[in-house]
């Protein structure tokens, strides 16, 4: 699952941190921040997001797990059916009648099949149980965000991570690394309106 967090995580944070830094007036000393909005899944992250993430992971282990045993059965498969062609390029008898490995084969393309259509319907099911649950506490992140520029007198915040992803962050000093005090700024406030949609 954390393929399908990683997608999600990457485009909804930089719609975030887009807005939170010009939504708000420049500051009259016109400090910069960098948050590193990958830190916040961290152990020693936002726990509301670390708690919803955890929350939708084990929604989604069960389909997972059966996924990964069609996936283990499709490659035993396979393997049976690449070592009776090897066998037969060398004149070899396979040990089963043509009619059985035609069963096979025709197994072998139904599971993979199978298989294409789970990954896909997995995938949307996540990504809209990814808005559900974890949609409203980003909208809190930026609430809070957008608090703590103003509170912390900061001109922007910008999300260093997204920054360096695009080539844009060239120089870094650390000092302006203000990630650790926004988690602790973040998982001080008291408990919002913020909460994980249970499944249907």
């Amino acid at each position: 699952m954390r393929t399908f967090r990683l997608i999600a995580v990457s485009f909804i944070f930089a719609a975030i941190f887009a807005v939170s830094a010009f939504a708000q007036a420049p500051a009259a000393d016109g400090k910069v921040g960098l948050i590193n909005s990958l830190a916040f899944d961290d152990k020693e992250g936002i726990t509301k997001y670390i708690s919803a993430l955890n929350s939708l992971e084990a929604e989604f282990k069960q389909p997972q797990t059966d996924l990964n045993n069609s996936i283990t059965k499709y490659q035993a498969l396979q393997k049976e059916l690449q070592g009776f062609q090897e066998m037969a390029s060398k004149g070899t008898k396979i040990p089963i009648s043509d009619a059985e490995v035609q069963r096979k084969a025709a197994d072998l393309d139904k599971l993979g099949r199978d298989i294409k259509f789970k990954q896909e319907d997995a995938k949307a099911q996540y990504q809209r149980r990814y808005q559900a649950v974890v949609g409203p506490i980003y909208q809190d992140i930026m609430k809070a965000l957008q608090d703590f520029t103003i509170q912390k007198g900061y001109a922007v915040i910008l999300d260093g991570a997204k920054l360096e992803e695009a080539g844009i962050l060239m120089g870094f000093n650390g000092k302006f690394d203000i990630t650790k005090e926004f988690i602790t700024f973040y998982n001080a406030r008291p408990a919002s309106t913020a909460t994980v949609v249970k499944p249907k």
